[in-house]
């Protein structure tokens, strides 16, 4: 599944693992989120409610452009820099392009939305 995120009259788009975590964090769209600068590696936002871990690794060493969902914080973290592998971490899909743009210093409101097809 595609998703688009739009920041700042940005549009974004991502492609959706086909996991649980995934088709959980799906359910929750649109959703209108503040992302934030997190270890000059991620932006993160607290979600509305926790994902499903079924059938997730019990963890994964994210690249520049995933999407992931930390389980302990319950939070989403999109990755603009590499980092080491992490316990907890989903992976829920990648960005298809616009990193460029999640690498720009501060917070910003981010409308994330299932892309029709």
């Amino acid at each position: 599944m595609q998703i688009s995120i739009e920041i700042e009259g940005t549009t974004i788009t991502a492609t959706l693992e086909d996991s649980e975590a995934a088709r959980d964090f799906a359910s929750l769209l649109p959703l209108s989120l503040t992302l934030e600068d997190y270890a000059a590696t991620e932006k993160i936002s607290d979600l509305p409610k926790r994902l499903s871990t079924s059938g997730a690794p019990a963890g994964i060493t994210p690249k520049v452009g995933d999407l992931a969902y930390y389980a302990p914080w319950g939070n989403l973290a999109i990755f603009h820099k590499d980092f080491r592998y992490s316990s907890g971490l989903v992976k829920l899909g990648t960005l298809d392009s616009g990193i460029e743009l999640l690498r720009r210093p501060g917070s910003y409101k981010a409308t994330i939305r299932k892309l029709e097809r």
